[in-house]
C-alpha cells in the first residue's frame, strides 16, 4: 500500500511512539500487537516497519529514550551546596521530573523484564548512573556526619521507590498541590537519613 498523502515521518515517528506508550502501558508489553499500535496511529500494519524494525526495538527505545531524558534533565540541574542542599535538590528533581511523565514511569520500571538481555544491559547502565548520583549524595553526607543510614546502595533504591510510587497515585486537580507533595515528601526523605 502506498503512503498516506501528507504522511510524514517527523510526524508519524512521534505518533508511532506515543501509541506504543500508551498501548503498553495499558495492557502490558506482551498483550499489545504491533497491528493495535498501527492502527492506534492510523497506518498499515506494514508501514510501522518504516519506523521500527521490531516490538522490542521500540520498547527499547522508549525505555532509553526516558532515561535519556531524566539524565539529561538531571545533569542541568542546580547540584550546588552541601549534602542536605543536594539531596532536597534531588527529591525535588525526582518529583517534578516524572509526575506529568506516568506512562514513562511504569513503562520504564515494570517492563524492564521483557527487554532483551543486550537492551536491559544498556538501559540499566543508565539506571545506575542515575542511582549514583543519589548515591554519592547520600555518601557525601555521611562523610560529613549530617546523614546516618545503614547502607548508602540500599537506601538509594528505597528512596527511588519511594519517590517514583507517587506515579501510581499522583492525579493532578487532586486534593494537594505539587509544591504540597513536594514537602511532604522531602520531610520524609530527610528524616530517613537524618543523623
Amino acid at each position: 500500500m502506498a503512503r498516506k498523502q501528507g504522511s510524514h515521518s517527523d510526524i508519524t515517528g512521534p505518533k508511532v511512539r506515543d501509541a506504543a506508550l500508551r498501548l503498553i502501558a495499558q495492557h502490558g508489553y506482551a498483550a499489545v500487537s504491533m497491528r493495535q499500535i498501527a492502527a492506534e496511529v492510523g497506518i498499515q500494519a506494514g508501514a510501522l516497519y518504516n519506523y521500527t524494525p521490531d516490538k522490542q526495538t521500540l520498547l527499547y527505545d522508549l525505555m532509553r529514550g526516558h532515561m535519556t531524558d531524566l539524565l539529561t534533565a538531571w545533569s542541568l540541574a542546580d547540584q550546588k551546596g552541601g549534602p542536605m542542599v543536594r539531596l532536597e535538590a534531588f527529591t525535588r528533581f525526582h518529583i517534578r521530573f516524572h509526575l506529568p511523565r506516568p506512562d514513562q514511569v511504569f513503562v520504564s520500571y515494570m517492563e524492564l523484564r521483557n527487554l532483551s538481555e543486550q537492551n536491559f544491559a544498556a538501559v540499566e547502565a543508565q539506571r545506575r548512573e542515575y542511582e549514583d548520583a543519589l548515591e554519592g549524595i547520600l555518601r557525601a553526607g555521611e562523610a560529613a556526619g549530617v546523614f546516618a543510614v545503614p547502607d548508602p546502595r540500599i537506601t538509594t533504591m528505597a528512596l527511588i521507590a519511594m519517590l517514583t510510587g507517587i506515579s501510581n497515585w499522583y492525579r493532578a486537580g487532586g486534593r494537594l498541590e505539587t509544591d504540597k507533595i513536594e514537602a511532604i515528601y522531602w520531610d520524609m526523605v530527610r528524616r530517613s537519613v537524618t543523623a
